[in-house]
C-alpha cells in the first residue's frame, strides 16, 4: 500500500463502500474541520481499470466534504490517499468495516484529553471549535472535565458514573469532590446523584441567578452551570441576606409610591388570584409579593383580600371614600386632634384615634 496525494476529480465513489448510496451523506460534523485543516485522515482507494482513476473504499464523507469546500472555493486540493494493490472485493469490504468501525466516535473523556493537549499547544477553545465542527459551550463542558479528581473521571469512562451526575460534579469544588468520591466508594454508604447531587452541592437550595441585587454586590461564589442556562450562588444563606435586604428596600419604594401596603407572603406559598380583587392605587390597592423557595420575586401590585374589598365597597356605599394613607395621616394630625397632649396612644397616632371622633375634636 502507498501514500499518494490524488486529484479530486479522479476519484469516484466505489460500489463496495460500506456507505455506498446513490443519497448523498450528512456531512455537516465533519465539514467545518474539513474547511479549517483539510482532509488529514487518507481516504482509502483502489484502482478501478483505469491508470488514472480510482475509486473511494473508505472515506466516501470526506470526499463528499472535500467536493464541497472546492465548490465554495472554486479550487480542488488533492486528497491524501492510502492506495490498495489490486485484490478481490472481500479485502476491499473488510478495508472499509475496519476503517468505519474505528470512527465510532470518543467519549467525553478522550475527547477532553485530546483538546487539553491542543490547549497545551496553544490552540484557542474558538480554534478547537471550529475544527471539531462544535460550539464553544461544547467545548468548554468538555474540558470542565479536566477539573473533575481522576477517580471521577475513570469512574466515568467506566460507565460507573452517568452523564448527569458528572455534570453536576463539574460545579463542585475539589473539597465536595473528595467527599462525594468517599462516599461513592463506600458500600455503606449512598453517594448523592443526578438532581440530589445538585441540591447536595448547594446545601440543599439550588437558587438561580434571580437577584433583585446587583451581581457584583454579592461577595460570595457564583457557579456556573455549562451543561445548563443557570449560574448557582454556592452560598444559599448569603444569599438570602442579600436578597431580603434588596426586597425590604422594594417594599419601601412601593409605600413611599403611594401603594396602601405591602403584603409579603412566606417564601413558597403562592399567589392566588382568586383570593384577591384588583384595586386601583386611589383605592387602597395593595402589593402583594411573592418568593419562591428557589429566590424568584414576583409583586403583585394593585390588589386587596376579597374580604377587604367588600369592607371598601360597602364603606363606598355609605358615602364614604376607602381610606388612603395620605388621608389616614391628614386625620390623625396633631392639628385636627385638640387631645393630643393627653393622648394615651404611643407613639401619637401611630393608628387611627378614636379621640379625633369626640365633640371636642375638629
Amino acid at each position: 500500500m502507498q501514500l499518494a496525494h490524488v486529484s479530486i476529480d479522479r476519484l469516484s465513489v466505489s460500489a463496495i463502500n460500506m456507505r455506498h448510496s446513490r443519497r448523498a451523506p450528512d456531512i455537516s460534523d465533519i465539514l467545518p474541520s474539513v474547511r479549517a485543516r483539510g482532509v488529514l485522515v487518507p481516504l482509502l482507494i483502489r484502482p478501478n481499470g483505469s491508470p488514472d482513476t480510482f475509486e473511494i473504499v473508505a472515506g466516501r464523507r470526506r470526499y463528499f466534504a472535500a467536493r464541497t469546500v472546492a465548490d465554495e472555493r472554486g479550487l480542488a486540493d488533492p486528497l491524501p490517499c492510502a492506495i490498495m494493490e489490486d485484490g478481490d472485493d472481500a479485502d476491499a469490504l473488510e478495508a472499509s468495516l475496519i476503517e468505519n468501525i474505528a470512527r465510532l466516535d470518543p467519549d467525553e473523556v478522550s475527547q477532553w484529553e485530546t483538546f487539553t493537549r491542543l490547549i497545551k499547544e496553544g490552540r484557542a477553545i474558538a480554534d478547537i471549535a471550529a475544527t471539531f465542527g462544535l460550539t464553544e459551550p461544547q467545548v468548554k463542558r468538555i474540558l470542565a472535565l479536566g477539573d473533575l479528581l481522576p477517580k471521577i473521571r475513570e469512574a466515568y469512562r467506566r460507565e460507573e458514573i452517568d452523564t448527569e451526575t458528572v455534570r453536576h460534579l463539574t460545579m463542585a469544588s475539589k473539597a465536595q469532590q473528595k467527599e462525594w468520591l468517599a462516599l461513592f466508594a463506600d458500600p455503606g454508604s449512598r453517594a448523592p446523584r443526578g438532581w440530589q447531587l445538585k441540591q447536595w452541592l448547594f446545601g440543599g437550595q439550588s437558587i438561580s441567578k434571580v437577584a433583585l441585587f446587583p451581581i457584583e454586590d454579592y461577595p460570595g461564589l457564583i457557579v456556573s452551570d455549562l451543561f445548563g442556562e443557570d449560574s448557582y450562588f454556592a452560598d444559599a444563606d448569603l444569599f438570602w441576606q442579600k436578597q431580603n435586604e434588596a426586597i425590604a428596600a422594594r417594599r419601601e419604594a412601593w409605600l413611599e409610591a403611594g401603594w396602601a401596603d405591602v403584603i409579603l407572603l412566606e417564601p413558597g406559598q403562592y399567589f392566588h388570584s382568586w383570593d384577591y380583587e384588583k384595586t386601583a392605587k386611589k383605592k387602597g390597592g395593595k402589593v402583594v409579593v411573592t418568593v419562591s423557595q428557589r429566590g424568584e420575586v414576583e409583586a403583585h401590585e394593585g390588589y386587596l383580600s376579597r374580604k377587604e374589598a367588600r369592607r371598601a365597597r360597602t364603606a363606598g356605599e355609605a358615602g364614604e371614600e376607602a381610606e388612603t394613607p395620605a388621608k389616614r395621616r391628614a386625620r390623625n394630625s396633631a392639628d385636627r386632634c385638640r387631645t393630643m397632649s393627653t393622648c394615651i396612644v404611643t407613639p401619637p397616632c401611630a393608628r387611627p384615634c378614636s379621640t379625633i371622633r369626640v365633640p371636642h375634636c375638629a
